[in-house]
């Protein structure tokens, strides 16, 4: 955990979303300090019109790489998730050519109650993690 959905256009080539997929896992790992196997993530693409992401009158020009990554987790320093952003779109940018005006990210934070990883069991609370 944390489970990391990601929303992009359609017509990215499978090369391209491992290298997203990759890319986002490691600033994952280094910015929260997880497991290299505590690994989530789902994709979903979207036809051009049925997706919209403006600037909030920021004026950041958006392109057809662009990203949203929602990341639900428990609770995170402010300065994890500072070092979060900034990481991700290094790799982003470095490792798929995403520059950081395409990506939007958004935090849902959680408890330790609202996650099971298997077997009928919440191991954050019961001490197994």
């Amino acid at each position: 955990m944390p489970l990391v959905r990601f929303d992009i256009l359609k017509g990215k080539s499978d090369a391209h979303i491992s290298n997203l997929l990759d890319a986002a896992h490691r600033a994952i790992v280094s910015s929260f300090d997880v497991p290299e196997r505590d690994r989530y993530q789902i994709l979903s693409e979207h036809d051009p019109s049925r997706i919209r992401v403006e600037d909030t009158g920021l004026g950041i020009q958006r392109t057809d790489n662009v990203v949203l990554v929602s990341v639900t987790s428990r609770p995170r320093s402010e300065e994890s998730k500072l070092k979060f952003y900034e990481v991700l779109c290094a790799e982003l940018l470095s490792h798929c050519g995403i520059p950081s005006s395409d990506v939007v990210v958004s935090f849902t934070i959680n408890a330790d109650a609202d996650w099971s990883f298997g077997l009928g069991r919440a191991q954050f609370l019961t001490g197994e993690l």
